[in-house]
């Protein structure tokens, strides 16, 4: 489990904050706006209203802690590109920073964040699905709490038969498809597709290099990759 930071409790940011937590991840949320750190407070593992552009604010709430900030300012570029330095400066490795437009997505790429977003709502639901299952390859949530992902096959099931590898027993998750790429006798790939072998067997064969297509919950999604 890594430590999050939302900065910035807009619609974007709520998303954000929120769907981190369905992923039993702990985040910090942070906004000047005591009514929407309010709002937020019981969905989130932290609740803080403080001026984020203030650096001495930020130590204070441990920011120096936090595996991932996002920062999700809105308009105020001035005040993302502050907030992004500060985060620098205390250590924070890897920074998520919204931009409104694709000018403001420069700045902050020049300044050396980790990854630039765009404020749709989509777009933050899947982006927090992609912060807490990091070797998820794509993600649909079907509901609140379930979803679909892509996923390749954790190393130590390599060389097990479906059954033997106990995921829905251990996991309670479903494998719903097997994706894999055509090789040749050398063990190379021949082209960028796969062979795609829905709802397979229980003695299918697991191999190196498989893609899971799995259907479940996702706090369990979320074990099964954390188990490795």
């Amino acid at each position: 489990m890594r430590t999050f930071a939302v900065i910035g409790l807009g619609r974007f940011g709520t998303a954000v904050a929120e769907t981190l937590v369905d992923q039993g991840q702990e985040v910090l949320a942070i906004d000047s706006d005591g009514e929407l750190v309010e709002h937020i407070g019981e969905h989130v593992t932290h609740a803080v209203q403080c001026d984020a552009t203030d650096d001495n604010a930020l130590r204070a709430v441990g920011m120096e802690n936090v595996d991932v900030a996002v920062v999700s300012i809105g308009e105020a570029i001035e005040a993302s590109i502050l907030i992004v330095m500060t985060l620098m400066d205390l250590g924070v490795t890897e920074i998520i920073a919204k931009a409104v437009t694709s000018k403001q997505g420069k700045v902050l790429e020049k300044l050396g964040v980790s990854r630039v977003v765009y404020p749709e709502r989509e777009s933050a639901i899947r982006l927090a699905h992609g912060l807490a299952m990091p070797n998820q390859l794509e993600h649909l949530e079907l509901t609140k709490g379930f979803g679909i992902v892509e996923m390749p096959l954790p190393p130590r099931y390599a060389g097990m038969l479906l059954r033997e590898s106990l995921i829905r027993t251990h996991f309670n998750v479903t494998v719903v498809a097997i994706l894999r790429p055509a090789l040749n006798e050398m063990g190379i790939s021949l082209s960028e597709e796969s062979a795609v072998n829905f709802n397979p067997r229980s003695d299918d064969l697991l191999r190196e290099g498989d893609i899971l297509l799995l259907i479940g919950h996702e706090r369990d999604l979320q074990r099964l990759q954390e188990a490795g």
